[in-house]
């Protein structure tokens, strides 16, 4: 699809000339002839590139400018400024206001063609630069990265760690060529990865067949346990699902571990947002020492979702650097009591 500019200027000379050079290009044009009419249509229609003139009714260029660039929803769409001012302070006000380009009038058609597709170009360069960072670290991580931050490692004192392996997965996929195996993952955990968007879970990585994810971290949150249950769950039954629907016979175990984490930013060309500490230690043994479809957790968190979630007890298992441990697995949520089972009972009660 071809990009929208938006054209902001008073004079129908302008408009004209300037929608005919850009539509010649394929480029979808739209027009408003003052800065507060300009604002009305970026919020409908949010234009890739803007070309606005300075001396305008109503309000300027600069002022729309700095508006523009004060909300959040419209920062990031380049400004160039075309104009009849070509003083150096208002050129140099132009670029304080957050401009990326700041272009005479009369202009030369082919060099503002030319200014115009480098400034997409690198504006479309910019988004995917930012949706590449975005899948490999949270949100809030990039942000303080791109502010300079360095060394980040933050601790939290109550988190959630689940550890999720398919069963047996090596000697499943002996027999598999490349191409499928890598589509069947790729599939599966797609599909993991739409649960955490939905929990508000954050994934920290794959190894192989191994999926790691974290609830509480990097933005605290008081249900980080109920939440990564939840996810749990319906990993389970994901899997399930999957196995009807590709006509595979997977398996999947899970285990859950809660308290205290590290997590930062390692690396610096090819950096990483992990979690360390003895909680996810013991996260990964519930998995590794875990049954097939099942959700085993650490009897702390079996105490975190006791009120909320059925869970039955397996009993001691020797997890290696813990000794034996206590351990639970997780069934689902509890179910409320049906209301004439409340009402039976309350006859019960008072006869």
């Amino acid at each position: 699809m071809s990009s929208r500019i938006l054209v902001v200027d008073d004079t129908p000379a302008n408009i004209q000339a300037l929608s005919a050079t850009l539509k010649e290009q394929g480029y979808q044009i739209s027009v408003a002839t003052n800065g507060r009419q300009a604002l009305e249509v970026v919020e409908r229609l949010r234009p890739d590139l803007i070309l606005l003139d300075v001396m305008m009714p109503e309000m300027d260029g600069f002022e729309t400018c700095q508006r523009l660039k004060a909300a959040a929803a419209t920062t990031d769409i380049p400004v160039i400024f075309l104009t009849a001012r070509t003083e150096t302070a208002d050129i140099v006000r132009g670029f304080e206001l957050g401009a990326v380009d700041y272009v005479p009038k009369p202009f030369n058609a082919h060099e503002l063609l030319a200014r115009v597709s480098t400034h997409l170009t690198m504006d479309r360069l910019h988004r995917e630069n930012e949706r590449l960072l975005l899948s490999i670290l949270p949100a809030s991580i990039a942000t303080r990265l791109k502010s300079g931050d360095a060394g980040i490692a933050d601790h939290f004192p109550e988190a959630s760690v689940l550890f999720a392996d398919l069963v047996n997965f090596t000697s499943l996929s002996g027999g598999m060529s490349p191409k499928p195996l890598v589509a069947l993952l790729d599939d599966l955990f797609t599909q993991f990865d739409a649960l955490a968007r939905r929990h508000q879970v954050e994934k920290i990585k794959t190894i192989g067949d191994c999926y790691m994810a974290v609830c509480g971290v990097p933005e605290k949150r008081a249900d980080h346990a109920a939440a990564l249950a939840d996810m749990a769950l319906e990993m389970v039954d994901c899997v399930k699902q999957f196995d009807v629907t590709r006509g595979t016979a997977l398996q999947i175990r899970i285990g859950l571990s809660t308290g205290p984490v590290v997590a930062g930013v390692i690396g610096r060309s090819k950096f990483i947002y992990d979690l360390w500490g003895d909680t996810v230690n013991t996260a990964s043994r519930m998995e590794s020492t875990g049954l097939p479809d099942r959700v085993q957790v650490t009897e702390q968190l079996q105490q975190a979702l006791a009120a909320q979630f059925d869970l039955e007890p397996r009993g001691e298992i020797e997890v290696k650097g813990k000794g034996r441990l206590q351990t639970w697995l997780l069934l689902g949520r509890k179910s409320s009591p049906p209301v004439h089972a409340l009402a039976g009972d309350a006859h019960a009660i008072h006869p």
